[in-house]
């Protein structure tokens, strides 16, 4: 009886979770460069269940399964589409061939990565990010500019008044999954050694004026949110008639008469 409580706990929980984690699609939305979480829950090792015969010998019962998990949240890494901003700040990337590419920008001190091409240019004439980090080249420098007057070419090339004033640094990695997801729309390696400037197999695209729209699917979004509902519902109602079999174990049938 007090496994299938904590199947049934497991499951809620896990379902709460990956509500969470649609919500926060949800609300990110209209985020410029946003890459949606999916989840991936798994289930606890199965048990293998005995029991003793009348010459006290084991007899094989079955398995059972102890409850499920989430295992991750891994963002989804598929191009979003360009809308037109007409904003000389605002770039967009699009990924061609060998997988997907990221700005960098300066964090806390770190090199990050961001999709976000919602940039903008601050007093010192630094471009950053709308958060604030400052947008480095592919020398890892910060890129500074008279005014948002400038233009960016296809590779990333920035020029102001005719003049080459730096590229963008614009990193790549084969194993994207392995990026780990922060605030801000920023990405950061596992153990904080920067990823290089983009590699010779990788093909992209830097389109001024436009912003890559979050990848998030609205409705297909609110139909998994109303699954995950229902699935935490579900074990809750189960739970519930563990609870009165238990009540009822306890108030009745452990009743010793006088």
């Amino acid at each position: 009886m007090l496994r299938g409580f904590q199947a049934a706990a497991s499951g809620m929980y896990a379902q709460q979770r990956k509500t969470d984690m649609l919500t926060n699609n949800m609300a990110n939305v209209n985020t410029a460069g946003f890459k949606e979480d999916q989840a991936a829950i798994r289930a606890f090792p199965e048990m293998l269940l005995q029991r003793l015969d009348s010459s006290s010998r084991a007899k094989e019962v079955g398995s059972i399964n102890t409850g499920v998990y989430m295992q991750e949240t891994i963002p989804r890494f598929v191009q979003g589409d360009l809308r037109q901003t007409d904003r000389q700040t605002d770039l967009a990337l699009t990924d061609i061939a060998g997988g997907p590419v990221f700005f960098t920008v300066e964090s806390d001190g770190e090199t990050k990565y961001t999709r976000n091409g919602r940039f903008t240019i601050d007093a010192d004439g630094v471009l950053t990010t709308g958060s604030g980090w400052p947008v480095l080249d592919d020398n890892g420098n910060r890129i500074t500019l008279n005014s948002d007057q400038f233009i960016v070419d296809r590779n990333g090339n920035i020029e102001e008044n005719g003049e080459l004033i730096a590229r963008l640094g614009i990193a790549s990695t084969e194993t994207p999954e392995m990026l780990i997801k922060e605030g801000s729309g920023l990405f950061r390696t596992e153990d904080g050694t920067p990823l290089g400037n983009a590699a010779e197999n990788v093909s992209y695209s830097v389109t001024q004026g436009f912003m890559e729209a979050s990848t998030v699917d609205p409705s297909r979004t609110m139909s998994e949110m109303l699954t995950a509902y229902r699935a935490f519902e579900a074990n809750q109602k189960i739970l519930q008639a563990y609870d009165r079999s238990m009540e009822k174990t306890v108030n009745e049938v452990g009743r010793v008469n006088g």
